[in-house]
This record gives structure tokens, C-alpha cells and sequence, in this order.
């Protein structure tokens, strides 16, 4: 099978974490590194073998290609949040496969524009999915599937906790952290939205939104990092959701969902409990497929695993013709829920979810309490 060329744009820390990622797979190679501090790239690359090309912009990279003159096939976005979508754009109009790190941007009403671009670049043959790797974690794909097939019965409730501790000079280290513009939120956007999209993938859509936010331990930031909100979905499930970069020293997160069959917890990224009615015996262990990692004899951490896994997901889309397994749509739908916790706790009311993913709430300045 022919080899794959990945252009990162961005060379942070996410950046570097996707390069990790790309070295383990024998079908993937970092060909390019994009970054406007040309210095972050350089030295990104300098750890690469072999090294890639550096450019300071998107636009560069894609008409260079490799540095042996092959094309770019993948395009990974690692840029703040707020920068996404332009570079997504960029990426599918050249005609690239194309990878965007969570949260879509910043801004719903961009991420509803760039759907409609994504939808069509699909149907010209193109993959294009958001970054979402916990649902490729071994555990989420077992409880997903039994929610799927039924055997947890109709689900009743969820509950989804994220006590983690970012210090002051986690967000001191950039400008561009803690502000509404680039990091698009706070504890929600920045670090819940993955147990948001995981909460979505188990329950479906939301129908109401009710929540408040806080800003209680850190200063110099624009938004919260405390959030707490009520969801509630089509069939009257309900489901509690909070995230906080307040709790010292930080706790691992929990997803747990019920239903009248059966009921799963899953204790970070790790089935902890696992009950159906219907094969009461068996247990959590039981329930988790054996997986085979890829392209290396030593495991790499579990960060740089799960976007392993979700590139993996990415290959085989690009060589079968079908849909990623985390498309655009549904980092539109994640995005829109957190829009959505906002909304509400700026209003002080419950808010329509589908009003919200439409545009209702579009114009409605968001703000943290403090």
C-alpha cells in the first residue's frame, strides 16, 4: 500500500504529539511542518527521521510538497482553536485529506459554514474528520457498541466528570490561552470536549441545555474553569455534566452511563464497571477487546495511543472510500453543546439545544461569572 505524506500545521505541543503518532504508523510519514514561529518547526523537525520540510505557512507546504517532490495526501490542523477553520479551507480546496484537532474553532457560526464545505468535499472523494481519539479508546468502543445493540436497555441518565488542575502558568505560558477568540472556553471547550463528544456518541442529540460557569482559582483568563450543566435528550434521558481546571492535583474523569438493562462506568479511559441484565456474568475485564498496536514493539504513552488509533481510522477511510469514524458533523454537534453550556449560563436559562446549533443564539455575547 502507498505511502501517505502529513502536513502538521502547528508545532506545539499537539503538534509534536501528532508527529509521535504519525512515526508509529508504517503508513503515515511527516513530510511537512507548518508554524509561523519558523523556530518551533525547525526544531519539531530536527527530532524527525527522516526530517520533513519547514514552512511558515499552509499555503507553502502544500505547493513544496515533500522535500522528494511528493505531494502532500493529509493535512493535520494543530493551530489554536480559532484558527481551524481557515486552515481546513485551505487544505480541501488543494485537495487534501484533512484532520483538525478539537474543538472545530471557536466559533459556531464558522463551524456551521465549513460543515457545508466539509459535506462537499466528501462527496468528491475527500476524508474529513475532527480529532476525537478517546472514542477509539478500547473501552468507549465496547460500551458504544453495547448501547448501540441495546444491551444496556433505553438509557436513563449519564454522568460525566472531568476534576482536573491546570496552574496559573499553564495559561500564563501563551497569550492566546484562556481567551474566547483562540481557546474558545474554558474547562468546557479547551478540555471537556472530549467527554462531551463521548457523551454525545453514547446518547445522541441533546434537546436542553441548562448550565452555569465560574471563574474560581485563576486570574488574567477570559473564560471559566469550572462548568456545570444539565442535558437533556430525545427519549427524557438526562445527563449531569462538569468539568473544572480547579482540582488540585487533578482526578482522573469519569463517564458513567445507565440504562434499564445495564449500566457502564468508564474510569480514566478504562472500563471500570460493566453490568447487563441479560449476561449478568459477565464482568468489566470481560468486555474489553485485546487490541494490536501498530507499527511498534513498545507501546508508545497513552496520549500519543489514542491518536495512534484515530489515525488509524483515518488510513483505512482513505483507502476504503467510507466515512472517518469522527467526521465534521459531529465536531459541529460537540462544538454546539458547548456553545450551548454558554449560552445558558450567560442567560441564566435553559436553552434549546437545536436553536443553538442553527444559529438562534449566534448573536448572544458569552461571559463567565465570577
Amino acid at each position: 500500500m502507498n505511502q501517505l505524506n502529513v502536513a502538521i500545521v502547528g508545532s506545539g505541543i499537539i503538534g509534536a504529539n501528532h508527529a509521535e503518532a504519525i512515526v508509529r504508523h508504517p503508513r503515515l510519514r511527516v513530510a511537512a511542518l507548518v508554524d509561523a514561529r519558523i523556530e518551533a518547526a525547525e526544531a519539531l523537525a530536527a527530532k524527525l527521521d527522516p526530517h520533513p520540510s519547514v514552512h511558515l505557512t499552509l499555503g507553502e507546504a502544500l505547493a513544496a510538497g515533500h522535500i522528494d517532490g511528493a505531494q502532500i495526501d493529509l493535512v493535520a490542523i494543530c493551530t489554536p482553536s480559532g484558527l481551524h477553520v481557515e486552515a481546513a479551507e485551505q487544505t480541501l480546496r488543494a485537495g487534501a485529506h484533512l484532520l483538525v484537532e478539537k474543538p472545530l474553532d471557536t466559533d459556531l457560526a464558522k463551524a456551521r459554514a465549513f460543515a457545508k464545505v466539509a459535506a462537499e468535499a466528501e462527496s468528491r472523494g475527500l476524508v474529513c474528520a475532527v480529532v476525537s481519539q478517546h472514542r477509539f479508546d478500547p473501552a468507549m468502543v465496547a460500551v458504544q457498541a453495547a448501547v448501540r445493540e441495546g444491551r444496556l436497555g433505553r438509557i436513563t441518565s449519564a454522568v460525566v466528570s472531568m476534576p482536573w488542575w491546570r496552574d496559573q502558568a499553564y495559561y500564563d505560558s501563551a497569550d492566546w490561552r484562556g481567551t474566547w477568540a483562540f481557546d474558545g472556553g474554558g474547562a468546557v471547550a479547551n478540555q471537556g470536549i472530549h467527554l462531551v463528544d463521548q457523551m454525545l456518541a453514547l446518547l445522541g442529540r441533546p434537546e436542553e441545555v441548562y448550565a452555569r460557569t465560574a471563574l474560581v482559582c485563576h486570574e488574567g483568563i477570559e473564560v471559566e474553569d469550572l462548568a456545570v450543566a444539565t442535558i437533556g435528550f430525545a427519549g427524557g434521558a438526562l445527563a449531569v455534566l462538569h468539568a473544572t481546571t480547579g482540582a488540585r492535583p487533578g482526578l482522573p474523569v469519569r463517564l458513567g452511563v445507565y440504562g434499564t438493562e445495564g449500566s457502564a462506568v468508564l474510569h480514566d479511559d478504562q472500563l471500570e464497571y460493566f453490568h447487563c441484565a441479560a449476561t449478568p456474568e459477565v464482568k468489566a475485564p470481560d468486555v474489553v477487546p485485546q487490541e494490536e498496536l501498530y507499527g511498534s514493539a513498545k507501546a508508545p504513552d497513552g496520549f500519543v495511543l489514542g491518536h495512534l488509533r484515530q489515525y488509524q481510522d483515518i488510513v483505512e477511510a482513505i483507502d476504503t472510500g467510507r466515512r472517518p469514524g469522527v467526521r465534521v458533523e459531529d465536531g459541529l454537534l460537540a462544538l454546539a453543546l458547548v456553545r450551548a453550556v454558554y449560552v445558558s449560563a450567560s442567560l441564566h436559562r435553559p436553552v434549546d439545544f437545536g436553536q443553538v446549533l442553527d444559529g438562534a443564539f449566534d448573536n448572544v455575547t458569552v461571559f463567565t461569572q465570577e
